[in-house]
């Protein structure tokens, strides 16, 4: 007996993106109350962010997926029957088991044919999102995907680190992908540098580092920071390194395998690290300053869904139109970076 092969030839269009973020908003001149030393004018010139929103007491990741994909499908008309397919990016999540995806699927009413699971990819967890719905689409085993990212990074923030608080945001998007006669994505690259993992960590909390019974003790890093191993580390020199290290050859191989120029571009969508990199980025990579799509000043870093808000909220803006070509890119946790080049 032989099996019979599924037709293959699909196409993948994104159709609609949402967003959204907690109603709490943390003001630089709230953080500047709190912390009377940070020079607060000069954290806003390097990192772009003016404000942030933050999750409430109880409110997960998941919570505020759920609103991003409820505004999705209200904004749009969709048919929650038409959803085959649910893939979460979050670095938290509900439970430890079971998937967060799954919970989702039955609060938004979703079909039980849906297929549901979770991945964990901060910072260019949205492009590897993109890959996995395209690749079930382009293999015949989903017509429509939603693709949610969700994070409540403070959640993990010390409260006494400041710089790190200012930063960061919680947000959540929302993505619906579908087989279509058009094709709007293009080729995929990622890499991964797993020696330089510990950049960008939460130590404590998991298998190789289980929580202790009594409370994680404080330390001062370096630079005088109060730290903590079960909440956020990251070292910002290095990860900025890394990014203008990997960033050239990342932009130059896009460009090649799409048979396209750099003015051919029409936008740049780079994960919203801070408004520094990605000024110096767009430097090293001689784009034009108009180019670099930077969303920074009311929602802070909000890791995986850092690209689709700033897609959206360039579009909303009339800045990004239909037909636009984009290159998308993120570099950050593990470490890790990858990319492609979309038409919207």
């Amino acid at each position: 007996k032989t099996i019979t092969p599924i037709n293959t030839v699909k196409l993948t269009l994104i159709k609609h993106i949402a967003w959204h973020v907690p109603e709490r908003c943390l003001t630089n001149s709230e953080l500047a109350q709190q912390f009377p030393t940070l020079k607060i004018k000069e954290l806003t010139r390097l990192t772009g962010v003016e404000e942030r929103h933050i999750s409430a007491a109880g409110e997960t990741s998941a919570d505020l997926a759920v609103k991003a994909a409820e505004k999705l499908f209200s904004e749009n008309e969709i048919e929650r029957s038409s959803i085959d397919f649910i893939i979460f990016c979050t670095s938290g999540g509900d439970y430890i088991t079971p998937a967060s995806a799954c919970v989702i699927q039955n609060r938004l009413g979703l079909p039980q044919h849906c297929g549901a699971f979770d991945f964990n990819q901060g910072c260019t967890g949205y492009l590897y999102g993109l890959s996995l719905a395209d690749s079930l689409i382009k293999a015949g085993n989903a017509s429509r995907v939603l693709l949610l990212t969700g994070e409540t990074i403070h959640r993990v923030i010390h409260p006494k680190d400041p710089n790190t608080l200012a930063l960061f945001g919680d947000g959540a998007s929302a993505t619906l992908l579908e087989k279509n006669n058009e094709n709007n994505i293009g080729r995929f690259i990622f890499g991964t540098d797993g020696s330089q993992y510990d950049q960008i960590i939460v130590r404590h909390g998991r298998e190789r580092h289980p929580l202790p019974d009594s409370a994680e003790p404080d330390y001062t890093d370096s630079f005088g920071n109060i730290k903590n191993h079960a909440k956020l580390y990251m070292n910002g020199g290095t990860v900025f390194n890394f990014t203008l290290e990997k960033a050239p050859g990342l932009f130059n191989q896009l460009l090649k395998d799409a048979g396209l120029t750099p003015e051919e571009i029409d936008y740049f969508v780079f994960h919203q690290a801070n408004r520094i990199v990605l000024e110096t980025l767009g430097k090293k990579l001689r784009i034009p300053e108009e180019k670099i799509i930077i969303e920074l000043n009311d929602v802070g870093n909000t890791v995986s869904s850092s690209i689709p808000i700033s897609i959206k909220k360039s579009i909303d803006k009339g800045i990004i139109q239909k037909g636009d070509t984009i290159m998308v890119a993120g570099f950050g946790v593990g470490l890790s970076w990858g990319g492609s080049i979309v038409e919207i």
